[in-house]
């Protein structure tokens, strides 16, 4: 947070004149000011003053000096402002909410004591502080107040929390007090929270903190709990003063105190749970501040001062330019203004639960806000200032977002859509679905008001391409899902969410209701369709028809009119609507029928009458009358009867519109004569019942008021008799026989003759009812009548009648039962059969006619075959004995199995013929065994062999015809039949049989002709493997010469012949299928080598075009040059690669030289631009002059090689003349100096040289010389020549030869000259020249060991210090030292030096001793010779000899011999030096960790480390290093020293085993020096040696756990707790190495196993009278340390010997047995340890002896 210094609101006075209290308005429209004059100025938010008014005294007699202000607050609404004053009231002026308005006040709250400070939360709370401690609540409402809580301290100042839900007081003695009007769940306390050290007159209550300040000049930081969380001191800083006042950014995140002339800001920072402190505002001569306001949105400060100033400050963290249209300024982590530039609106975006905004990005034409903070998501609406903040877990910044909703963002996300309402705070919806397409969701969000439904939210959207949800948001359920049969690519639901329309990729477009769930199609071709905006008018294109649905209720309806072009858009404003149409580059309009549009609207939104006015206006069409129809349906369900007897009227149903006149004339008359709605009235609304055919309904209506006879009458006048009377018999009505009768009456006159027997057969009146039944054509029931009546049976008169209609109407069964009543058996047999009822006849045979038993069950059977009843005349022809009619019937009903059981218990032959009717069927099921078997027994085996063949069950028909055929007859059989089937096409089954007689060969033939080649290498790779791929080939041939190359290809690929399949495509002139073959299954080679054959069947530009393609242009013209086609690659080079044309001139140029053609050669090369190639050519054929002529002509460079080549020639062929010539002629002399070189023809090659190179010519002459000596006496050669040189004065060239001159076998000689050289040297040549040959010949005399010479001659040239060199190299000691000291005495020390240095390599250290002491000593050691060099050292001083002993005492170390180290300084002493002190612990902790050293044996180790120790310790306190670390260090060493040295004199005597295990476990104590393992495991032992089976068990159960520890390589897991109350050290060294071997550790595991399982064993520590661990030196109660017994290390409690020297004691009984043990025993060990004890202690102060 930042504060940048806008202005100057209030200009300050020179004097005191404090502003005593700001405030801003909730709104950020304004900012009050109450100044000193207690007037309070109202100022606009750019700072503009634009009003003020005066305040008030409580009592205006005591005139306006008596009171000040001391605090004031805008209400929430911000069109009041309080004004706490100090004369005991609280005024609430009303200000309006424009300037200007009156201002007044509204209310007053008097109180008991002066007002300190106030805060506003809520709309009607106002929360103050007063002087006397009490905090109070003023409702505004009520003008009431109360008491909150009471305290005993003024209230100094009033802070609410971010959601004003809460308030902290701050009182004067600097208590802080919360109090939560609703606690939001957080579950923090109410009450006092903290006592800060001063009165709290700056309380600042942020988000996650409260900040406090005060006089004490600190500012302190408390959590919500109420402890300190940070305190920024300022009170060492003399320029600051104490803090008055305090601000808290409206986002809770950032704070501001007040001081003298400074602000100091404070910001929180999230990620650390901190607050920071930016740099503090100063402001000289500010003073002191009085009063600070924060603005709402947070971009403002202001500041008022003591002098009455008020200064504005600009509050940001950082300000952005976003698209160089809006301005984005953060005011705080969570909080950004976003200010468009061009309009200058603002929208304040801020995140509820105070997250990190962290972007900002404006979407949707610049209208809509999108932020992400770390869990939320911020959206906004910028031009109806709706924000929204939603949970939003990190996602990534994958989302999409969609807003052509005004009203809802569509937020795509990981498959899944989620919706947002702008200015809700909580996801409306997420669905799962793939399409984010916005024409495939549909939300409609309250969009129109509709009757009975408050919120009404609806989505739509695809689960798939087929497949609609239709949601519903507010509910939370879903709808419906409409499942369709193509691709839906568009939908939309109407504004009222109860209609979806939808359209198809075939472009159908399909409504569904929602409410109805009912689907229906609208129209196909639909290239365009949209709901009009207001309406639920729909228009679509259809084709060139403009299709419009004023009526969406009624589908049917569709206005239609012509158009030409395409509609593009829908426009509806200013009351019209206009569909737009482009005509080609023209625009069309055509408006719809507002009217039409409006009638739907007005339905809507339930406006009938204004509806009724609007089809009023219409002329009456398919349309209107949809319309109306609509209307009148809505009117009546609104019981608005007028509107809708209107409707009826228009719709020209008479009868409904006299019906609802009369009704709604009851209705007026109604509301005329009792008033109100007349609708109500019972008659009203049983009519409109009745309207509805809801009789019933009108009915109870009726019933409730009494009014039986209106309900009566309406019954009669619906001719609804029946309900009639039933209503009249419920209430008792007295016409009811009256009714009955006219009831009767009307069903005569009215011919209902069925309706009047019913009313004669209720009544009992049966004659009268048969009579009727009869007359109505009803026998039957008149046959139940009778049958049921014995009284009308026995009247045989009426049976007869009755039965004769009944046979007349063909009642054959009703008419037997009858005359069976009558006991006429035979007329009843009869009718019985006639009429099918053979059950009855049958049963009533058996009782009458026996005999007749047999044909009824046939004719039965033969009844049931009529009536296709199969199944059931089975059994009845069995029971007549009709078999084979049975078995008809068996097979009829396809109850096979039933015929096979029938079939088989017959005899007869004839019955045989069904054996093939059943086993077909059962063959047709695949149940073949049973089929065979039918078929067998029946005769046909052909036929079972027919059916396995059919069914492809070859090996069974083989077995079955292998049964009644030979195997000829089989194959032949077989072989027909699959020519057969070869004929008839089916070749699979063919094939079978082929395969099944083992004539495979056959079936390959059959496909072969029949050209299925597929099958034919099926069964080639099947029969013939090794023929496969020849088939191949020989199918692709034949494919080939039949034009079907695919196929051909596909084999020639199966055989693995590209070349074939290239070539056959080749041939045809196919070649892109050539290419595609090549590169499918060719090498990249194939493929271009086919693309370059293909480019030259083209030729010219189509092949440079074809190259191109493939980016082959340049390989083609490389592969035509290189294969010959000149011609080819020269075109193409033409054509598209000029650049190539020389490269092809030179490679046809070097084509036409191979074939010899060298003239043609040549002109190809010049074209090539290579003319030195053609130079080469006539040089390599030696035809001279051609060279030479295209060299001069082509190349004039190549001239000189030609002359250089013909001139080699000829020296080839002797002619040196021409050959010297020819080079002479191309400038080449050195040439010929090396042609006669080579010839050995020196005397031409001086001449040549001498004349033409003289520079040469001495290296010419030593070469010369050098390849004389080679072939003479080289050493003759150099003297003589030297000598000539020497004679001519050549001086130089003399020496040169001397120095050459090399004769091994001639010392003398080589001496001689090398002597010569130098004196001539000397003589004649230059110093530095001298100096060079003498620094040559000096090293070579020395190589002769001519040192003396040597060294003269360096001595002549007063080269001191290379003489006494070469003295030393001859160790020629004293010449070197006698030239050292006459000639340089500076070089004395050197030759001293390198005379040690001379002993030393020669290994002369006794002679070295003489001379150089410590180079000797370290000569000795670097040789291992220890015991010469600590000899010699000895006899030099003790410092010398220290060295060389810590020397050999480190090397001893290393070598693992530390035992022999602790010999050596126990022989040697111990210096208490600090560079040795590294030594000493190392020597202590390698002798700590030697195995098996806790014998009796091992005392003298002990013993010797203990004295050696001691002598250390001594000599240490006595040095510069006393009561230093390593002094304590070595006390302890010697402390663990000496208890090892005493459990070894202990473990030797017998008596003494339980002192030897008590010094074992207080060894414990010392883990830091001995290795923790070994400690433990040797304590362990010991304790069970001696019975102490706890105390070893702890031991050896941790010594294990230290072994895990040690594999695992950290103690962090290591359980301590059994030693948590001892002074066992826990943080220890991890020893390396285990101190045991694996069979040991095993041998303790399996008997601490053991012992873990006695249930007897306490494991636990053994405890002493402390209540401490008995070896713990530190008690547990009280801490106090207990000295140490000097002889078993336990702690020293009460009867003590006590020694000389300070800290010395011990345990009385201990030292009383060792005195014993040692006397009994004389064990030199024990007697040695008391000798020790009165080195280290002194005597005991008993006067005991220790001898």
């Amino acid at each position: 947070m930042q504060l940048k210094h806008l202005k100057t609101l209030l200009t300050p006075q020179e004097g005191a004149a404090k502003v005593t209290c700001m405030a801003w308005a909730p709104n950020n429209t304004r900012f009050a000011v109450c100044t000193v004059d207690r007037v309070v100025l109202l100022y606009d938010e750019q700072g503009e003053r634009r009003d003020k008014f005066s305040t008030k005294p409580l009592e205006s007699k005591y005139g306006k000096q008596s009171y000040v202000v001391n605090d004031m607050v805008f209400s929430p609404d911000s069109t009041k402002i309080a004004i706490g004053q100090s004369d005991n009231i609280i005024f609430v002026y009303r200000i309006g909410e424009d300037w200007g308005d009156k201002k007044a006040i509204c209310n007053k709250f008097v109180q008991t004591a002066s007002v300190t400070c106030l805060v506003w939360p809520a709309e009607h709370a106002i929360v103050y502080g007063l002087v006397d401690g009490k905090v109070r609540l003023a409702n505004t409402q009520t003008n009431k107040s109360s008491t909150i809580y009471g305290t005993d301290s003024c209230v100094v100042s009033l802070a609410s929390n971010v959601s004003s839900k809460g308030v902290l007081s701050g009182h004067a003695d600097g208590t802080v007090v919360r109090y939560f009007f609703d606690d939001e769940g957080s579950g923090e306390t109410q009450g006092k929270l903290l006592m800060h050290p001063c009165p709290p007159y700056a309380l600042a209550w942020g988000t996650n903190s409260i900040m406090v300040g005060g006089c004490d000049k600190k500012v302190v930081a408390y959590s919500r709990e109420g402890r300190v969380l940070q305190t920024f001191d300022y009170s060492r800083d003399r320029t600051e003063r104490e803090f008055t006042v305090a601000a808290i950014s409206p986002s809770g995140q950032s704070a501001v105190f007040g001081s003298y002339d400074r602000l100091r800001v404070f910001n929180w920072a999230p990620r650390r749970g901190v607050w920071d402190e930016a740099k503090p505002k100063e402001i000289l001569n500010l003073y002191t501040i009085t009063s600070l306001a924060w603005k709402k949105d947070g971009s403002r400060l202001c500041a008022g001062t003591l002098c009455g100033g008020v200064e504005l400050f600009d509050c940001c963290l950082r300000r952005v330019i976003y698209k160089n249209k809006f301005e984005m300024t953060y005011v705080g982590l969570s909080q950004v203004i976003v200010r468009n530039l061009s309009t200058g609106t603002r929208v304040v975006l801020k995140s509820y639960y105070n997250y990190e905004i962290e972007d900002v990005k404006i979407m949707g034409k610049d209208r809509f806000l999108v932020a992400h903070t770390s869990d939320t998501l911020l959206l906004g609406d910028l031009m109806t200032n709706k924000l929204s903040e939603v949970p939003w877990p990190g996602s990534g910044g994958n989302e999409k977002f969609f807003f052509e909703n005004e009203t809802v963002c569509m937020i795509f996300n990981a498959g899944e859509l989620s919706l947002v309402e702008y200015s809700n705070n909580e996801i409306l919806g997420s669905v799962r679905t793939e399409f984010m397409n916005p024409h495939l969701i549909s939300v409609r969000l309250n969009e129109r008001k509709q009757r009975g439904a408050e919120d009404n939210k609806k989505l739509a959207y695809l689960i798939d391409m087929k497949t609609i949800a239709v949601v519903d948001l507010a509910a939370g359920y879903n709808l419906g899902t409409i499942s369709h049969d193509s691709k839906i690519d568009w939908l939309e639901l109407n504004e009222t969410g109860r209609k979806l329309l939808f359209r198809d990729k075939k472009l159908r477009l399909h409504l569904y209701d929602i409410e109805a769930t009912v689907k229906s199609t609208l129209l196909s071709f639909c290239s365009y369709v949209q709901w009009v905006p207001g309406s639920d008018v729909v228009v679509a294109q259809n084709r060139g028809n403009l299709c419009i649905w004023y009526s969406i209720d009624s589908p049917e309806s569709i206005t239609m009119f012509p158009i030409k072009g395409d509609i593009v858009d829908l426009e509806r404003a200013d009351g019209k609507t206009e569909v737009i149409v482009t005509e080609g580059v023209n625009t069309v309009t055509y408006t719809l029928d507002e009217g039409l549009i409006e009638f739907g609207t007005a339905v809507d939104d339930g406006d009938y009458d204004r509806a009724t006015a609007f089809l009023e206006t219409l002329e009456m069409s398919p349309e209107t009358e949809a319309m109306w129809k609509t209307l009148s349906k809505l009117a009546l369900e609104a019981h608005q009867l007028h509107i809708a007897e209107r409707c009826f009227a228009a719709l020209g149903d008479v009868s409904t519109v006299r019906f609802l006149h009369q009704t709604n004339q009851v209705a007026d008359k109604v509301s005329q004569e009792v008033g109100g709605d007349g609708s109500a009235f019972y008659q009203v609304q049983a009519r409109v019942a009745m309207l509805d055919k809801n009789f019933k309904l009108a009915e109870m209506h009726y019933a409730e008021q009494n009014a039986i006879d209106e309900a009566i009458e309406m019954y009669q006048e619906l001719h609804m008799w029946d309900s009639c009377i039933a209503v009249a018999e419920a209430k008792g009505h007295p016409e009811l026989d009256t009714l009955r009768g006219n009831y009767y009456h009307w069903l005569t006159d009215t011919g209902q003759d069925e309706k009047a027997g019913e009313v004669k057969e209720s009544e009992g009146d049966f004659q009268s009812a048969i009579s009727l039944y009869l007359k109505a054509g009803l026998p039957a029931k008149a046959a139940r009548l009778a049958i049921s009546r014995p009284e009308v049976s026995s009247n045989s008169d009426t049976v007869s009648r009755i039965a004769a209609s009944l046979i007349t109407g063909e009642f054959y069964e009703r008419a037997g039962d009858l005359y069976e009543k009558i006991r006429n058996n035979q007329r009843a047999l009869e009718c019985y059969c006639k009429g099918g009822a053979f059950r009855k006849a049958v049963e009533l045979a058996r009782l009458a006619f026996p005999a007749e038993v047999v044909k009824l069950e046939e004719a039965w059977g033969d009844y049931l075959v009529q009536q296709k009843q199969m199944d059931a005349a089975i059994n009845h022809f069995i029971e007549a004995g009709c078999s084979l009619k049975a078995i008809e019937a068996a097979i009829a009903a396809r109850q096979w199995k039933k015929a096979v059981h029938i079939l088989e218990l017959q005899e007869d032959s004839s019955a045989g013929k069904y054996y093939v009717k059943i086993a077909q069927y059962y063959a047709s099921m695949q149940d073949y065994e049973v089929a065979e078997q039918l078929f067998v027994k029946g005769g046909h085996i052909k036929d079972a062999i027919d059916m396995y063949t059919a069914a492809g069950r070859w090996e069974e028909a083989h077995k079955l015809a292998g049964r009644c055929m030979t195997e000829e007859e089989v194959t032949a059989l077989y072989l027909s039949r699959a020519q057969e089937l070869e004929r008839d096409g089916k070749f699979k089954e063919a094939e079978r049989l082929f395969a099944t007689v083992k004539q495979p060969d056959l079936a390959i033939t059959m496909y072969k002709k029949n050209r299925m080649f597929d099958d034919v290498i099926r069964l080639v790779a099947k029969h013939h493997p090794d023929l496969l791929t020849e088939t191949h080939h020989h199918l692709g041939k034949e494919l080939q010469a039949e034009s079907r190359f695919s196929e051909a290809e596909y084999h020639f690929m199966e055989a693995k012949d590209l070349k074939a399949a290239v070539q056959m495509y080749s041939i045809n002139d196919m070649w892109e299928d050539a290419h595609r073959v090549a590169k499918a299954h060719g090498g990249g080679g194939v493929q271009q080598q086919v693309a370059y054959l293909w480019a030259r069947s083209l030729g010219g530009e189509a092949a440079v075009k074809l190259l191109n393609k493939f980016s082959l242009l340049e390989y083609a013209i490389e592969f035509a040059s290189d294969n010959l086609s000149f011609d080819f690659a020269f075109d193409l080079a033409r054509l598209a690669c000029k650049d190539k044309i020389p490269d092809i001139h030179l490679k046809y140029a070097i084509y036409l030289e191979d074939e010899g053609k060298f003239p043609e050669a040549e002109v190809e090369f010049i074209k090539a631009g290579k003319p030195k190639e053609a130079v080469f050519m006539y040089v390599h054929n030696k035809d001279w002059a051609s060279a030479q002529r295209v060299a001069e002509g082509y190349d004039p460079e190549s001239v000189s090689e030609v002359l250089v080549n013909q001139a080699k020639f000829c020296f080839e062929q002797k002619d040196f003349q021409k050959a010297e010539a020819f080079l002479l002629r191309a400038q080449r002399p050195e040439l010929a100096v090396k042609y006669y070189k080579d010839g050995d023809m020196w005397s031409d090659a001086m001449r040549i040289c001498k004349e033409y190179l003289p520079n040469k010519l001495s290296l010419l002459q030593e070469e010369y010389e050098k390849e004389t000596s080679k072939k003479g006496n080289r050493v003759e050669g150099l003297l003589e020549q030297a000598r000539e040189w020497e004679q001519s004065g050549e001086y130089s060239r003399a020496v040169e030869c001397y120095l050459k001159v090399k004769d091994d076998s001639n010392a003398a000689l080589m001496e001689k000259c090398w002597m010569k050289a130098a004196e001539l040297s000397i003589k004649f040549l230059s110093g530095d020249r001298a100096v060079e040959v003498v620094q040559v010949v000096g090293p070579r005399l020395s190589h002769l060991r001519k040192y003396s010479a040597a060294a003269e001659l360096y001595l002549n040239l007063d080269l001191i210090k290379d003489a006494i060199d070469v003295f030393i190299e001859g160790e020629e000691w004293n010449k070197a030292k006698r030239v050292a000291k006459e000639l340089e005495p500076r070089y004395e020390a050197y030759v001293d030096q390198k005379y040690k240095e001379h002993l030393k390599n020669q290994g002369k250290v006794d002679s070295l001793v003489g001379v150089d002491v410590m180079a000797a000593l370290d000569i000795y050691a670097e040789r291992g010779q220890w015991d010469k060099c600590l000899e010699t050292a000895s006899k030099q001083n003790f410092k010398i000899l220290q060295k060389y002993v810590a020397l050999y005492a480190t090397h001893l170390i290393k070598e693992g011999a530390a035992v022999k180290a602790l010999q050596l300084y126990v022989q040697h002493g111990a210096p208490p030096s600090p560079q040795n002190f590294n030594i000493y612990k190392r020597l202590f902790l390698d002798v700590m960790n030697l195995p098996d050293t806790d014998g009796p044996e091992s005392y003298r180790m002990w013993a010797d480390l203990r004295s050696f120790l001691l002598q250390l310790c001594e000599n240490v306190s006595k040095s510069a290093e006393a009561n230093s670390p390593a002094h304590g260090d070595f006390e302890q060493m010697l402390l663990v020293a000496h208890y090892y040295a005493t459990r070894s004199a202990a473990k030797g005597v017998e008596q003494l085993a339980v002192i030897a295990t008590k010094l074992s476990v207080s060894l414990l104590r010392h883990t830091e020096l001995v290795p923790v393992d070994k400690a433990f495991y040797e304590a362990g032992l010991s304790c069970k040696a001696v019975g102490w089976d706890n105390m070893a068990f702890i031991f050896l159960n941790h010594f294990l756990d230290l072994c895990d520890a040690v594999d695992e390589g950290t103690l962090n897991a290591l359980d301590h707790s059994d030693f948590i109350d001892t002074d066992i050290p826990f943080e220890v060294p991890i020893p390396t190495k285990l101190c045991v071997t694996d069979s040991q550790r095993e041998k303790i595991r399996d008997w601490v196993l053991m012992v873990s399982m006695d249930q007897r064993l306490e494991q636990v520590l053994p405890r002493d009278e402390r209540n401490s661990y008995e070896a713990s030196l530190v008690a547990t109660n009280t801490g106090l340390r207990s000295l140490p017994c000097v002889l078993t290390g336990y702690p020293v409690l009460r009867s003590k010997i006590e020694f000389s020297s300070v800290g010395k004691v011990a345990n009385k009984e201990d030292w009383n047995k060792f005195l014993m043990a040692t006397k009994t025993s004389h064990s030199p060990e024990c007697q040695d340890v008391l000798k020790f004890l009165s080195q280290w202690c002194g005597g005991p102060a008993s006067g005991f002896s220790f001898y």
